[in-house]
């Protein structure tokens, strides 16, 4: 029988069920994708720290949201 693919959030195994992992999983794969900068318009920021980005294009460091700019 095959199993379905949970992608990141397979690090948890069986533990905390099948709803919180989704949740989970849409949240860190909004995070983890670049995420347009404010200043030059480029889709070039990644996250630092939670609530702290970093631009490559235009070097600049800001604070935002925790899990994904808006």
């Amino acid at each position: 029988m095959r199993t379905k693919k949970t992608k990141q959030v397979a690090r948890f195994g069986a533990r905390y069920g099948a709803v919180v992992k989704e949740k989970v999983r849409v949240i860190e794969a909004k995070q983890r994708q670049k995420q347009q900068c404010p200043f030059c318009k480029k889709y070039s920021v990644k996250r630092a720290a939670k609530g702290i980005w970093f631009c490559k294009s235009c070097k600049k460091r800001f604070t935002g949201h925790a899990y994904h700019l808006k």
